[in-house]
């Protein structure tokens, strides 16, 4: 009997996954892609295309149909299919990262040589915008000015707003603020800075100032805060909230003490890609804020710049110098936007729950 129990086990040198159990190379997918590149540039050469991006697009093309008929040829046909989704992944990575790259190596290239602490200490003042030298220090105290503003207001809108839509919202109401924060969502930036400008500025009577484009920025923040939150608060397993209100807490303490504590680096994440979301508008500050060469530390009265609107301002000059200074301050505000959503990381990855083993 355990003769035939042995006989009746499959042989360990049995074939696994193909009939032939024949496996590509591991240097075979490298070697595709490099045969693709070349046969790609070969028939874009031969058909006369001059950019380079359409021989990248028939060079992807090239590799997908290779990976599919060398890999079906060697495992099957089932491996081709898999290897091809697999290759049409890794085409769209590279086509989307591609011009990340592009875009950061430019604006690197160009704007590293005037970026020093000279440039990050001065302002324009007393300078024309044709002459050389000038710094960018107002536009970065109104930078930061006016999206912290921005934060204090919106954040906590957006988090008491997700918090009644996940933990007490229910009926008409739920869905009527679900419905217009949906909608807030895709406000073009224009249309908040019109929004503020016929409120705040011409019905109320108040000027032009960094705080007038920090109510802009904060409508724009806020859809984004209420959505990141909402997600986060969904995350958290009903069984602590079962688990609290079975001790007898009430469901605000519930909420306060044991929900927001769980959800807290997911909600920090999502702030600060909010924050980092605003950083970069231009309109709502050229409408409101008015830009400015001077330094202006109070954020409530007169004009103010910011990052975007001197990037604006000064690659319309069309200079050699204020090119060389719109494409540092391009580089300080991408290092502002970075920096924003590294500290989100290393919030979330701190606040993060702590499993035991």
């Amino acid at each position: 009997m355990s003769h035939t129990l042995q006989d009746k086990r499959p042989s360990a040198a049995a074939p696994q996954g193909s009939l032939s159990g024949a496996r590509m190379p591991r240097w075979a997918p490298l070697a595709t892609a490099v045969g693709s590149a070349a046969l790609g540039s070969l028939i874009g050469l031969g058909a006369g295309l001059d950019s380079k991006i359409q021989w990248a697009l028939l060079a992807a093309l090239v590799f997908v149909a290779a990976t599919y008929l060398i890999t079906a040829k060697v495992e099957g046909s089932r491996q081709g299919k898999n290897q091809v989704a697999t290759s049409l992944v890794w085409v769209c990575f590279l086509l989307a990262v591609i011009p990340l790259l592009s875009l950061a190596w430019t604006t690197i290239s160009k704007g590293a040589g005037v970026v020093d602490g000279y440039f990050l200490s001065h302002s324009m003042s007393g300078l024309l915008d044709t002459d050389e030298g000038g710094g960018v220090y107002h536009a970065l105290l109104g930078t930061i000015e006016q999206v912290a503003i921005a934060a204090v207001i919106a954040t906590p809108i957006g988090l008491l707003t997700a918090v009644y839509l996940v933990e007490y919202g229910t009926g008409k109401l739920s869905r009527a603020v679900t419905f217009f924060v949906d909608v807030m969502t895709g406000i073009p930036s224009i249309v908040a800075g019109l929004f503020i400008l016929s409120t705040w500025n011409l019905m109320l009577g108040f000027g032009v100032s960094g705080f007038a484009g920090a109510l802009a920025l904060s409508i724009l923040m806020m859809p984004v805060v209420v959505r990141s939150t909402e997600e986060m608060l969904k995350l958290v397993p009903n069984e602590l909230r079962e688990a609290s209100l079975a001790l007898g807490v009430p469901q605000w303490r519930t909420i306060l003490k044991v929900v927001l504590p769980t959800a807290i680096g997911g909600i920090t994440t999502g702030v600060m890609l909010a924050i980092a979301r605003i950083t970069g508008e231009t309109a709502p500050v050229l409408l409101l804020v008015f830009g400015t060469k001077l330094i202006n530390p109070n954020p409530f009265e007169g004009a103010q710049s910011s990052l975007p609107l001197y990037v604006f301002e000064q690659y319309s000059v069309g200079t050699d110098a204020s090119h060389a200074r719109a494409w540092g301050a391009a580089l300080v505000l991408i290092a502002f936007v970075m920096i924003l959503n590294l500290v989100a990381r290393g919030i979330a990855r701190w606040k993060a729950p702590k499993t035991g083993r």
